[in-house]
């Protein structure tokens, strides 16, 4: 016969069979009883300061491994303050499972003490919400949250839990199989080979074709894929935001990002091909500029596991639905060698007309810092974010190689996101270097998270650019606003004092000759976080950018900014090694 378990041992030994091993989140009321279960059993709870930081760290454990995130929060305003961390997990197609408590059945819907509509909050940003009002239901429940959230495109799922529905006694029965309603793959046996081979032709047809990659190529596992069809076919490769790490950037054939403050090259490249093979990407505004004039000369191929996608923001001519591996497995059969030594030729040229670059000034500049760490991590660290300037800076001038090193906030936009992602990806990876470049004003909205870290002596490194303001607010207000700066300079902090008071190291750098010992200093220890605060120039910006409604090809590039400034550019990103082991033509 069966045994008979509360809810909430049901609840964790679902979440034990479904491979958990570490969560993130804060005790309350009506979820005690859960957290008491979670104490006897051998998945490791984190114990954080904050429920949205809970919420962040089960992102950024997600991102960084592959796997299902799980955060818990009571009722009310714990889960409440999950919210934010829910909204980016699914603006960014990551697999976070939010559990939270709800007060009991007998008293929803009467205004109880820390009584909110959950699931009616979150049903907008959740791939799928829960009300679990009986134990019986607990099993199969956490059964397809976790099928949920991490098949098709992931996303997070929400299971709300009345306090009785823990207590209570069931049978346990452990669903083998799934069958939800509704709820149907692309798989590789329905994979519509028409599809792909009509992709196949227009781009053995194409002469200056450019594979456009989106986090979709890193939701799949299909790097090795990507690669194997950039080199067959000899295509160049740029990669959006979120795409970054699917393709090494030390590649000959890597064209870095695109969009808004993608490299100038790259967006021409873009606007100049004549085939663009979109995989795993949105075609969002970041990327695109003005949607009617994006690669106008081009074809344009769109695979993705989600019909929704296509021809939602660009009309494509090559729609191709099913998991991306089984699509670029199916194509790479297909893909011959092309002729595009003139077309390679013309980026390589356009590398060097239009290059990533920076001038000088009296204060450090973040770009510099930003190399500094990249050759000294080689380009293989974890690297986190917040949002800002911090954040195009580090996807222009840390060199990413290998899936999975990249941590951000892309289409929430989530300040606050950098640290406790950081720790979260620490969990899940123990044994890589995790970096989180931030801003001042974006780490300090959940900076308390040091504390967390701290706790548990995990060696995650923190370098602050603090420039003392809100920086993209205050490069927007300068641009569009001349130059009224409503609200956008920050209160002085001292970083490193907060760092010492939660238990970290604490160093402050203001000159170029202390950066390389600093971030040394960092890498060399192992049982407690450092934060290095970096006194950088209040008054930088970050080029190229693409003004709001234009072209992506109107680009305002780092050349004409630098001319226009009066000074001579003295650095450059460094780029692919030209006479590395492929050649551009």
């Amino acid at each position: 016969m069966p045994a008979k378990l509360k809810g909430a041992q049901i609840l964790v030994e679902c979440l034990q069979r479904e491979g958990v091993d570490t969560a993130f989140g804060i005790p309350g009321g009506v979820n005690l009883p859960t957290f008491d279960a979670l104490y006897q059993s051998k998945i490791k709870v984190i114990l954080t300061v904050h429920e949205q930081g809970a919420a962040h760290m089960a992102d950024g454990y997600a991102r960084a491994t592959g796997r299902v995130g799980v955060c818990l929060a009571t009722s009310g305003p714990g889960a409440t303050n999950l919210v934010t961390g829910i909204a980016t997990a699914y603006m960014d197609s990551i697999p976070v499972v939010a559990i939270t408590g709800q007060v009991r059945t007998s008293v929803i819907g009467n205004d109880a003490f820390q009584e909110v509509d959950t699931v009616g909050i979150t049903r907008p940003i959740t791939k799928h919400s829960y009300l679990v009002k009986d134990p019986r239901d607990m099993a199969r429940v956490v059964r397809e949250a976790f099928h949920i959230a991490s098949t098709g495109r992931p996303g997070p799922v929400l299971i709300d839990v009345p306090v009785d529905a823990t207590v209570s006694e069931a049978e346990f029965l452990y669903p083998e199989q799934i069958h939800i309603r509704g709820y149907r793959l692309q798989t590789a046996p329905e994979l519509d080979m028409a599809q792909v081979m009509q992709a196949a032709e227009a781009i053995a047809r194409s002469r200056k074709p450019v594979l456009y990659v989106g986090a979709g190529v890193i939701h799949a596992g299909a790097a090795a894929e990507l690669a194997e069809l950039a080199h067959r076919a000899h295509i160049p490769v740029t990669t959006s935001l979120l795409g970054l790490g699917s393709f090494p950037e030390t590649d000959p054939l890597s064209l870095g990002m695109l969009g808004m403050h993608g490299f100038e090259y790259t967006n021409y490249a873009v606007a100049q091909c004549d085939l663009l093979i979109g995989i795993g990407a949105r075609f969002d505004d970041r990327v695109t500029g003005k949607p009617d004039e994006f690669a106008r000369h081009a074809k344009k191929i769109h695979i993705d596991v989600d019909p929704s996608s296509i021809n939602k923001t660009v009309l494509v001519d090559y729609p191709v639905i099913g998991d991306v591996k089984q699509v670029l497995r199916a194509l790479n059969a297909q893909a011959k060698p092309l002729d595009t030594a003139d077309w390679l030729r013309t980026i390589r040229e356009m590398r060097v007309k239009y290059p990533l670059m920076y001038r000088e000034k009296q204060k450090l500049l973040p770009q510099y810092i930003i190399q500094q760490i990249s050759e000294a991590t080689h380009g293989n660290a974890i690297i986190a974010t917040g949002v800002g300037q911090h954040q195009m800076w580090a996807a222009q001038f840390y060199q990413f190689n290998r899936p999975r090193s990249l941590i951000t906030s892309g289409g929430l936009g989530t300040m606050g996101f950098g640290l406790p992602a950081a720790i979260g990806a620490q969990f899940g990876r123990p044994n890589d270097v995790v970096w989180d470049i931030d801003g001042d004003g974006s780490f300090q909205m959940t900076a308390q998270e040091l504390a967390t870290a701290a706790e548990h002596h995990l060696p995650v490194k923190v370098a602050i650019m603090n420039n003392q303001h809100h920086g993209m607010v205050r490069q927007w207000q300068d641009l569009f606003y001349e130059g009224r700066h409503a609200q956008s300079r920050l209160n002085p902090v001292d970083f490193v004092k907060l760092a010492q008071a939660n238990g970290c190291v604490g160093i402050r750098v203001e000159r170029k000759e202390d950066v390389h010992s600093a971030i040394e200093q960092a890498m060399h220890t192992t049982q407690q976080p450092t934060v290095i605060e970096f006194v950088v120039e209040e008054a930088e910006n970050c080029w190229p950018m693409i003004a709001p409604g234009k072209p992506h090809d109107q680009m305002l590039g780092t050349h004409d900014v630098l001319e226009q400034d009066g000074g001579v550019p003295q650095h450059r990103r460094a780029e692919p090694d030209e006479e590395s082991k492929l050649s551009l033509g």
